[in-house]
This record gives structure tokens, sequence and C-alpha cells, in this order.
């Protein structure tokens, strides 16, 4: 089975609420996007087609490449089925496997026995055919191996990326509750910020935002720190294409922003985990950071768009609080940035109302399983007044 080069269906999964986000990613890669689903995206392409996925989508979490689908009502038809795919082509003997899965079906109650189930039959047949077999355990830092089995149908996948693509390899210090990457990206582009106007970032944590607005202003693709991933623990990997393709990725970035990028926070800790975030990820020189208030961040002079990302208040006790920081940035809004697009990244809609600025849009997100909103605020100079309510 020859794989880098034939055409296959690719499954490119996503956060809840960023399909639409991802799609825009794909066409702009010349990709189809085939069908959408609530956390992922369908389209096609040969094996050598997911690197450069993997290495430039920015909201795409995991790229699966289908092996093959059929038949399973028991379990013994899972591990026979998987017994006839020609594994010792795809994976080394001498190398390492992760199995994950999702499974739906009365066949078995454990997800856990499924995934033995499928790694039993891949090494069983490596070991069959070559006389040796490939270890395996939890880590994803080898081949990567998904099943999905719904009912009586099985669909059996590449990971082409092992980790999650969220993990950009810069974020050495997160801090408590960080954004992710992928979710990050997918906020900068839901704002249609390119780089041209300032991008202000009070509340910044540790820099995930800016960082992420950085980068795509930049053009520069948010995999090429990445030393690691799935495809290239399958037999074929051509390893000097891949480095060749990623020099270009490099190469095609730009060097500067037109716009100022503004990070702040309260916390210096925190402003320190985020200048060094942002030199692992080769964006410092391009984001102004300072331990501020978020009433006291500088404001570049004309348009641009300004972002926070406030607790949500999750524990008890803190709504009284909270609610009286959503009313100041809504004072910070008016007050200071006149000309900007105001934005506010909650998973509390409650406080949100208390911001006291009429809301342009509301664009439903997912931080993990807590339901979110990216409220956007216009902030008009001159004589026109912001309604109430959020």
């Amino acid at each position: 089975m020859t794989l880098w080069n034939e055409k296959r269906r690719i499954l490119i999964t996503c956060a809840r609420g960023t399909p639409g986000i991802l799609a825009g990613e794909a066409h702009a890669l010349h990709f189809p996007v085939l069908s959408t689903q609530e956390t992922a995206l369908e389209t096609e392409g040969t094996l050598a087609d997911t690197v450069r996925l993997n290495l430039t989508l920015r909201t795409a979490q995991r790229i699966l490449y289908l092996l093959d689908t059929f038949a399973a009502g028991q379990a013994q038809d899972l591990h026979r089925r998987l017994r006839e795919l020609p594994w010792e082509t795809i994976i080394a003997a001498d190398g390492y496997l992760s199995v994950t899965s999702s499974v739906k079906t009365d066949a078995v109650n454990d997800t856990r026995f499924a995934n033995v189930k499928t790694k039993d039959a891949i090494v069983d047949r490596i070991r069959d055919r070559t006389g040796r077999r490939p270890d395996s355990g939890p880590g994803r830092h080898g081949a990567v191996v998904h099943l999905h089995w719904e009912d009586e149908r099985c669909e059996v996948w590449l990971d082409t990326s092992g980790e999650p693509l969220s993990r950009r390899g810069y974020r050495k210090i997160p801090l408590e509750a960080p954004m992710q990457e992928t979710l990050a990206a997918a906020v900068i582009l839901a704002t249609g910020w390119d780089g041209g106007t300032p991008l202000v970032n009070p509340m910044c944590g540790s820099g995930t935002l800016a960082i992420e607005g950085a980068l795509a202003a930049l053009g520069r693709a948010p995999g090429i720190l990445r030393q690691n991933f799935g495809f290239m623990h399958i037999l074929g990997f051509d390893r000097p294409a891949f480095d060749r393709e990623r020099d270009a990725l490099k190469r095609a970035a730009r060097r500067k922003v037109a716009g100022r990028i503004v990070a702040t926070d309260i916390r210096p800790g925190a402003v320190e985990a985020a200048r060094q975030n942002a030199r692992t990820a080769g964006v410092e020189h391009l984001i102004e950071f300072a331990v501020c208030d978020f009433r006291e961040t500088p404001v570049p002079g004309g348009e641009g768009i300004v972002i926070l990302n406030p607790e949500y208040g999750e524990r008890m006790g803190d709504a009284a609080k909270l609610g009286e920081i959503y009313r100041e940035i809504g004072n910070f809004f008016k007050n200071r940035y006149l000309g900007y697009r105001g934005y506010i990244f909650t998973g509390n809609l409650e406080l949100a109302k208390t911001v006291g600025l009429r809301t342009k849009r509301r664009i439903p997100f997912y931080n993990g399983p807590i339901e979110c909103r990216l409220l956007e605020y216009e902030l008009y100079r001159g004589s026109r007044k912001a309604g109430s309510g959020g």
C-alpha cells in the first residue's frame, strides 16, 4: 500500500464553533470542503497533502487520513478486518504505535478495549510479516491510528498530526487556564484583523491572542516550530521534501506588520511569560508588552481592534467583583477606543450584559466544554450613542 500520492478522504477536526473559519482556511489552500460537521470538516487529498495542512492550518486540531472503511458487528470482526490491512507497509516494525478511538457501538462498552483490539491486530500483522513488532503506548510521539466505530460502521484513519496541532511549540509558560492556540487563532480570524491596523490585547495572560495575531498577520505557518508530527512516522516519509516545504513556508512569511500590537497585563509574571512565549514564537519584536491595569493600556491612534478575554466567574463569589470589571471594560471602550472595534471573549453572558454597550455581533465559540461568545462592539466617533444591552 503506497499512500503518499494516493488521494483519499481527509478529516480535519477543530473546536466546536470553528468549522466555518476552518473552511475558509481550507479554501484558501485550494482544498475542497466536501462536508462540515460540528467539530470537523471533510476534504480530500494525498498523504503528502497532509504535510502542508499540518504546517499551515491555524484552527485545525488534527488531520486524519482515511485508510479503510468496513462493517464490524463484533470485536472479532474488527480484529479480523484490521489484520487484512498491510500494516507492514505503513508502520515500521521497529517503530512506535499509539491508538485513539471514538466508539459508539453495542459491540463493546469500553473504548480502551477497542483500542487494545486495534493495537493487537496491527502489531500481530506486522509481527507475522516481519518477525518483529512495534512498541505501543498512549503517547502520540510515533505513528497514531484512529478508530471511529459507530454502530456497525468502522473507519480507520492515520492521525497525521500526532499531538494536537494546538501545541505549536512556543508556549513554554502557559499560566493558569490559558486560551488554546487554535481557539485564539480562530478568534483573531473572526475579527478579520489583517495586521494593517493596531491590535490591542489588555489582560493578555500568557500572550496567546497577541502571538497568534502576529503569526497570522505575518502569514507565518503556525506549525513550523513543531519538531514532530504523526506523518513523520509513516513509512515512505520524505524528510528532504518536508524540510523544503517548511523552508518555503518560512521564506513566504512577511517580515513586518504595519499595525502595532500591544499586549498588557497587571501581573508582571504574566507579561514576562507572554514575552518569553513570543520570543520562542519569533514575534517578540512585533509586540509591545507592558505591565499595567487594563485601563492604562496604551492606545495607538487611528482605527484598530481591542480584544479582551476576562475571567468568566466560575467560582462562587466572583460575580459581583467581575461585574464591576465588565462595567469598567465598557467604560474603557467608550472613553479610550473611539474609532476602534472592541471585542470581549467570554463564557459568561450574564456578566457581558453589564458592559453597557450594544453588541454588533455575537459570534459563538466553545472553550473546551464552555459555550462562549465573541462579542463585537463598534465604538463610533462623534455623536452617535451606543445603546444599552449586551
